[in-house]
């Protein structure tokens, strides 16, 4: 049975960052995952994961300042020493949540060419992928479609794939959302199945909207049995914006559990 994780960047909004573990929990989810935990003391998340028999099953990299938008740092060639300073961050945190991996966002590069914001990506996850590994945590690389984020480095899977190829290293995975997929590319389940190998963790939303499962377009009921039958074994990440409050909208988790 697949394991899901409540995206707490996006659900709950009617909550405090905290008390959405709570709420998560409430709610029958077993994980948790967010932009990052850093503006909370790491003892303060390890209470409320405890306390809600929460696994803390993903976050991002120090991802700049988030509130004046940017979104990622990882391909920006001015921001090198501050990538690296953040990995010593994000293993101290992920080691106190107990966390098995990070997620690096590319961010928006301007006024440098799509060659440098590359070669600067790839040089900064070779940089990082050793170091998580000796920390035991993987190092996650995911792809945003350009209508949600317009000028995000990386947009889709055939790109991440190749700079990940570049990288060279096994600790380095692809983060696989079906919604920003269906956005640039479609072929979800054949995409998915081709490249789940190198896919460490999965994320969930409908189109149009990026509301929940159910809202839209994509077939979720046969994407879980697709999962379930090709022997998916991570978790699958529900990261979408409530259409109405997140627990009135959870049909489609609770219709998944019978």
């Amino acid at each position: 049975m697949l394991r899901f994780s409540a995206n707490l960047s996006m659900l709950y909004p009617e909550h405090d960052f905290l008390e959405r573990f709570n709420a998560a929990a409430r709610d029958g989810f077993t994980g948790v995952e967010y932009v990052g935990p850093y503006a909370e003391a790491p003892e303060t998340i390890v209470e409320r994961l405890k306390s809600n028999n929460l696994t803390q099953v993903l976050f991002n990299l120090p991802a700049g300042d988030w509130a004046a938008g940017e979104r990622g740092i990882g391909a920006l060639p001015d921001r090198v020493a501050e990538f690296q300073q953040g990995i010593g961050e994000a293993i101290r945190y992920a080691t106190a949540l107990g966390c098995a991996q990070v997620n690096c966002l590319a961010g928006i590069p301007k006024a440098v060419s799509a060659e440098a914001a590359e070669d600067t990506l790839v040089a900064n996850l070779a940089y990082a992928a050793p170091r998580l590994a000796d920390a035991g945590i993987k190092l996650l690389v995911e792809p945003i479609n350009p209508f949600d984020i317009p000028g995000f480095f990386v947009s889709g899977p055939t790109q991440a794939i190749r700079i990940l190829d570049r990288v060279g290293h096994d600790n380095v995975f692809l983060q696989y959302d079906f919604y920003h997929v269906q956005r640039v590319q479609g072929e979800l389940v054949a995409t998915f199945k081709a490249l789940l190998p190198r896919i460490a963790h999965v994320q969930i939303a409908d189109n149009p909207g990026r509301n929940e499962p159910g809202t839209g377009e994509i077939n979720y009921p046969f994407i879980f049995a697709e999962l379930e039958r090709l022997g998916y074994d991570g978790w699958v990440g529900a990261e979408y914006k409530p259409k109405a409050g997140t627990s009135d909208g959870l049909g489609w988790l609770r219709d998944y559990r019978g």
